[in-house]
Parts: structure tokens; C-alpha cells; sequence
């Protein structure tokens, strides 16, 4: 797997040896910590903020099944990426592998994540016509609530069709954070 990958392997490929070899832990952020669960070759599995440590495992589990979770550093590679965004390097997190493992909707929802430009928010019924699902603006909704790769896969960008801010696992206020933080790190035009 090479960074920036985003690999798409269903549940079912994953064995329960691949599934154990699973470790968790956390970088620090302005926005409090940001835990990441990786796999035997440093790809993500996951990411969540502390204190919504339950959704992740909620949302693993629903995706792979029960799962054992090594405490243990995370790769210095991710947690460098994600310091990199916090500094303004607003495209380093896109450089860190993402291991999708939801449905086919969610997989292609999820990918497309990383093509919203920072800095330009898209509604979720624009969002469905990039992916080439026209109506399914409630579909690209709801596999984004589903998006177990909180900061990583920029959900965050995704406003209602007004431009209010919506649904954010992280919290509106780290949505509106995000957002904002994106806006002074990106050149105008």
C-alpha cells in the first residue's frame, strides 16, 4: 500500500489474523485527540476523537466484526500528516492510506471525500452528482454518517443544501473549526 492509497477491500477479505494484528492510539490536536487504528502495514482503519471513542469502535465492528485493539503508537508517517494539517499542509492528510472496507455506496461516498477541494465546501446534493448518483443526495448523507475516517476522509466539507453546517460526528463545532481553519489556509480563487 503506498500513501495516499485508498484501498477498497471487503469485510470478508479481512481474516481474523489480519483483524488482531489492529493497533490503536492517538496524536494530539487543537481539537483534542485524534485516535487512529491501523493495521500490520500502517494503513488506516479508522479515526476518531477521543471523546467519541465508542463510534469508532461501534462503526469497526459493524464493518469487520469484533475485533481486538492493540494499544500502541501510531505510524510516525500518519501522525506527521495529520500535524502537517493542523500547520496548514491542508492536502497532507490525503496522503495517508485508508484501508475502505464499507459498502460498495459507502467505499465510492467515502473516496470522493478526498476530492473536495479544502476551503470550498460542497452540499451532499452536489457531492451526488460528482459521484455520478444524481437524487441520492440523502444516500451520500447517510454514508457519510457511516464515515469511520473522522478528519482523514474530509466529511467535514459536506454542507446542507442552504450551506448550513450538518451532521458531524466530530460536532458542529469542530466542523465549524475545520472549516474555518481551511478558509485561512487556502489561497483566494
Amino acid at each position: 500500500m503506498t500513501p495516499g492509497d485508498l484501498t477498497s477491500d471487503p469485510a470478508s477479505d479481512l481474516t481474523s489474523e489480519h483483524a488482531a494484528a489492529l493497533t490503536i492510539g492517538s496524536v494530539a490536536t487543537p481539537l483534542g485527540a485524534l485516535i487512529m487504528v491501523t493495521d500490520a502495514t500502517g494503513g488506516l482503519m479508522a479515526s476518531e476523537y477521543a471523546d467519541h471513542e465508542d463510534r469508532l469502535h461501534r462503526l469497526l465492528s459493524r464493518r469487520i466484526g469484533p475485533v481486538d485493539l492493540r494499544p500502541g503508537a501510531i505510524p510516525p508517517r500518519l501522525a506527521a500528516a495529520v500535524e502537517a494539517y493542523f500547520a496548514g499542509d491542508l492536502a497532507a492528510t490525503d496522503r495517508i492510506p485508508v484501508r475502505l472496507t464499507g459498502s460498495l455506496f459507502q467505499n465510492l461516498a467515502w473516496a470522493a471525500l478526498r476530492r473536495i477541494p479544502p476551503g470550498r465546501p460542497v452540499t451532499y446534493g452536489e457531492q451526488a452528482l460528482r459521484i455520478g448518483r444524481p437524487g441520492a443526495a440523502r444516500a451520500v448523507g447517510h454514508a457519510n454518517g457511516s464515515n469511520p475516517f473522522n478528519l482523514i476522509l474530509p466529511c467535514h466539507r459536506l454542507v446542507g443544501a442552504d450551506g448550513a453546517l450538518t451532521g458531524y460526528a466530530g460536532g458542529l463545532e469542530r466542523k465549524r473549526w475545520l472549516l474555518d481553519h481551511e478558509a485561512r489556509f487556502t489561497a483566494p480563487g
